[in-house]
């Protein structure tokens, strides 16, 4: 028969290793897509950031790589998947399609493309309001503010790209860019 302050024993070892996998499972940026993102930054004093997105090239950005013409591109350069499957698409044209970096709820769509989280990093860790009203808060909880934009923006937009086009940074940026909430 097995003593009581053993069973006891086992019960707390076990407990104390749940908590820490789910302290660690919460430390890791999980993305929780551009309707969660917009459900806040939808307003005029939020810079309307959702508008700005949706009437962006950016949220069409899966759908090119859905095309007969991308599944195309994708063949000629040796990919024997569609484009919309081949990472070497996917890093420009979605979010959330690495395997590494896990989904948060049920609201994150990878086919929205190129949105909030691509540009601002997984937000699971970040969304939080509280969290979002102090930017120091925010960056330590994973929200990423490029301090050289032109230089992440070629990350994609650059003559790697099998359909590059040369691109105006300033003339583009007016197209995309997206005011900072007061307080932020």
């Amino acid at each position: 028969m097995l003593n009581k302050s053993y069973v006891v024993s086992i019960f707390l070892m076990s407990a104390f290793f749940f908590l820490i996998a789910a302290q660690e499972k919460e430390s890791v940026n999980s993305y929780v897509g551009v309707a969660t993102c917009g459900t806040c930054h939808k307003t005029e004093k939020q810079g309307k950031q959702l508008d700005i997105w949706k009437n962006s090239k950016h949220s069409q950005a899966y759908k090119t790589v859905q095309t007969e013409k991308a599944n195309e591109v994708a063949k000629k350069l040796g990919h024997t998947t569609a484009a919309a499957e081949t990472d070497a698409c996917l890093k420009c044209h979605a979010s959330g399609y690495e395997k590494d970096t896990p989904i948060s709820g049920t609201k994150f769509d990878m086919k929205d493309g190129v949105q909030c989280e691509t540009c601002h990093g997984p937000g699971s860790n970040y969304k939080n309001l509280k969290i979002m009203k102090d930017k120091q808060e925010s960056i330590k909880n994973g929200l990423i503010i490029h301090e050289k934009i032109e230089e992440f923006c070629k990350t994609c937009h650059n003559p790697e790209s099998p359909t590059f086009v040369e691109m105006n940074f300033t003339e583009s940026w007016e197209k995309i860019k997206h005011s900072v909430p007061k307080g932020n």
